[in-house]
């Protein structure tokens, strides 16, 4: 690579939105276009915010981003901005809020990111709020998730933070976040606000307003500080703070609420039948009625629907108001256990309204409601209450053959997938650093056997899939050490844990290294330090080697992990060198010094590297300038076509090609054009003695005079050589 372009490689660091944050600078009389979690960004200006602060994740971590490189416009608002090192910071920062009339909002994914900041939320919901507090929640379940499927739902009810749900559309999403605010202060308690994945993804527009400075901001806080004893989650206010939920908290809420009128009525002619429905789960509702043919495409439904927009508390008033004449109502409630519909079953009957409630026995019980699986779900409620509605719609709703039911339809269908669709488990990327990690681990699994894998959270994560099929058990972002705690035993082998530098400064360092310290484990501890937390979207953390302008960087973790009391320490610079990990690991796991031991085996994203130097190279090679770019490649005379390259690098780029010797039938080994050049495909063929099949070779764009007169000269020798060899062979 050209060496201009080298030389910016540090000054670059996480992805860069400016053409997004342009739209945060929208006022009054413009109109916002874009994607929903921009929107939630811009209404929290709009909104007098005083501080934000979160942890990256799923599905929010664009507003993150977003926010990241908008801290000049938060600066000119007096907005005080904070990447938090974990959930549990990120709740602990709305403390803020708890004595004064600030506004402030925090956001990580949900539920994990909800049960690391719960001991914080529960605080706050107990002594309570004075300015407005927002937690938005990205509730990442269903089919797009990555962590175990739980719900919110739950923790809002045992801590009292009231939950929103609002009805994927800009206008309301925004609308919500204002209200959210307003219904805080109104109650002083925190609000949540959750998104699930797609409604943070979906786009539209809405009448922009201008941003607001807060009207008591931060400055004025520290001049004139105040305390409240009462606000303190302390024995005995804490007696008083839950006689207060119920007493002020609860009701003020609900007026507010009613009043403001958040949950929505859409009604129209059929009045004996409704649905109740999570807002959240609006548009796949509407989709569904539309498909069977009782609703239009523009929204107007022909079944009664109230959309709760507020999941928590439910308004006892508004249910027995929308339920009375009706002989049966469905709620569209996505996940498990139903909270909502056993909260309505016990609201009618205190009501005495014997209103029948369907939900879980026409909807599953568990599993996201994708838009068939809401239809499949309204048709048998429709068709178990009104069928003349069905008989009316054209024949829209899809029939089962006699004797089949959803179950047996699910089965079929999973077989014809199975039968026709090749299995894509996640894997790393193409170039991934932390693959020739794993690499490095199989080949000491083949000289000293299996060890107990602990794993975490992370991109690493994928070593429990094949082809490595390491790791035993993953506990939670940064317990990779403590997950294997208990293994701390006096044995022939030792436990290996592994995490990641995101996970390592998130909750790592203290729960699993210091702990491993204090509790003198003899345990190796891998820190795979790939420069960001990648799992998240490449945001810069405390050990980054890229310059960042408003956060510390360049925070080694070999000397966080000595300051804690590890004495075991060796740092790789290259994770690409297979045979030099492979020694290290097997150094660590035989030597005879005791206490724990900690490799750091470093080597930058390479998905976060190509969004840096390709643009760069892109640059560089119109502007005229010698670009080289390596790609490695094999020789298919030489490979023996024994493919244990690919079982031990499981590289996306490596795959498999035809014979070119006709006596030969084994396929060979091939590189596709996705190659990053990275190397490892050949290090691991050297660390493994497997074969002398790859070749490394050199692209140049804009070759000098040099280049073209060297590449002659090897074409001459080259040609001739194989020349030779072809005489040979006529003659033989």
């Amino acid at each position: 690579m050209t060496e201009s372009v080298i030389g910016k490689e540090t000054a670059m660091a996480e992805r860069s939105f400016k053409e997004e944050v342009n739209k945060l600078r929208l006022g009054a009389g413009d109109e916002f276009h874009g994607e929903a979690i921009l929107a939630v960004t811009k209404a929290l200006l709009q909104s007098g915010v005083s501080y934000v602060a979160g942890y990256q994740g799923a599905p929010i971590s664009h507003l993150m981003d977003v926010l990241a490189d908008a801290n000049d416009i938060l600066e000119n608002l007096g907005i005080r901005f904070e990447n938090s090192a974990s959930e549990a910071t990120a709740a602990a920062t709305l403390a803020a809020s708890v004595n004064y009339p600030l506004r402030g909002a925090v956001t990580f994914k949900s539920p994990v990111g909800t049960n690391v900041a719960s001991d914080a939320l529960a605080n706050l919901s107990s002594g309570g709020v004075t300015g407005g507090a927002l937690i938005i929640i990205g509730e990442d379940y269903g089919e797009g998730s990555s962590i175990m499927q739980e719900r919110t739902h739950a923790f809002a009810m045992k801590s009292q933070l009231w939950l929103l749900d609002p009805r994927p559309n800009l206008p309301t999403i925004v609308d919500t976040v204002e209200k959210a605010f307003q219904l805080s202060e109104a109650s002083h308690t925190p609000v949540m606000l959750e998104l699930r994945i797609r409604a943070c993804h979906v786009y539209g527009q809405f009448a922009a307003k201008n941003n607001a400075k807060p009207s008591f901001g931060i400055k004025d806080a520290l001049e004139r500080p105040n305390r409240d004893v009462n606000r303190i989650a302390l024995p005995p206010a804490t007696y008083m703070h839950e006689k207060e939920k119920i007493e002020q908290r609860w009701p003020a809420a609900v007026r507010f609420i009613s009043e403001n009128k958040l949950n929505e009525l859409f009604a129209e002619d059929v009045a004996d039948i409704g649905i109740v429905m999570q807002g959240g789960l609006y548009n796949h509702s509407l989709r569904a009625l539309e498909i069977l043919g009782l609703a239009d495409a523009f929204g107007e439904s022909r079944i009664p629907l109230y959309v709760l927009n507020v999941t928590y508390p439910l308004i006892d008033a508004e249910f027995v108001r929308f339920c009375a004449g009706k002989k049966a109502i469905l709620i569209v409630e996505e996940g498990q256990p139903d909270f909502i519909e056993q909260a309505v079953n016990t609201i009618l009957r205190r009501a005495d309204l014997q209103t029948k409630v369907d939900g879980k026995n026409c909807l599953p019980m568990a599993g996201e409601y994708t838009g068939g699986v809401v239809r499949d779900g309204i048709a048998k409620f429709v068709a178990a209450h009104r069928p003349d509605l069905l008989d009316r719609a054209n024949g829209a709703v899809v029939k089962l053959r006699p004797g089949e039911d959803d179950k047996t339809r699910l089965q079929a269908a999973l077989k014809m997938l199975g039968e026709n669709v090749h299995g894509r488990p996640p894997s790393f990327c193409t170039g991934c650093p932390e693959r020739p990690i794993f690499a490095a681990m199989k080949l000491v699994e083949r000289e000293l056997g299996q060890h107990h894998v602990s794993c975490d959270i992370g991109c690493h994560l994928f070593s429990i899939l094949p082809p490595f099929n390491i790791g035993n058990t993953t506990m939670g972002y940064g317990l990779g050490a403590a997950g294997a705690s208990a293994f701390n035993m006096k044995a022939d082998k030792r436990a290996i844990a592994v995490m990641g530098d995101g996970g390592f400064w998130h909750n790592g360092l203290a729960s699993s290294i210091g702990n491993a310290v204090f509790n003198k484990s003899d345990n190796v501890v891998i820190v795979v330090d790939n420069g960001y937390s990648a799992a998240t979207g490449g945001q810069d953390i405390p050990s980054s080697f890229a310059d960042n302008p408003i956060r510390s960087t360049k925070n080694t973790i070999e000397r966080a992990v000595r300051g804690v009391g590890v004495e075991w320490v060796r740092t790789l610079t290259r994770t690409y060198d297979v045979a030099k990990m492979r020694d290290t690991l097997k150094e660590a796991l035989t030597t005879a010094v005791k206490g724990p031991k900690v490799i750091v085996a470093q080597s930058e994203c390479m998905l976060n590297k190509q969004r840096r130097v390709r643009p760069l190279m892109n640059k560089a090679i119109k502007a005229g300038e010698r670009v080289v770019r390596e790609r490695f490649g094999v020789d298919p005379d030489t490979c023996t076509g024994d493919h244990s390259c690919i079982r031990l690098s499981g590289c996306p780029s490596l795959t498999i090609a035809p014979n070119p010797d006709p006596l030969r039938k084994d396929p060979v080994t091939k590189v596709i054009n996705s190659c990053v050049g990275c190397g490892l495909c050949g290090e691991v063929s050297h660390a493994a003695v497997l074969c002398p099949s790859f070749y490394r070779a050199s692209i140049i764009n804009n070759p000098s005079v040099f280049d073209r007169a060297l590449a002659r000269v090897r074409a001459f020798v080259i040609g001739a050589l194989q020349r030779r060899l072809d005489r040979r062979a006529v003659a033989g």
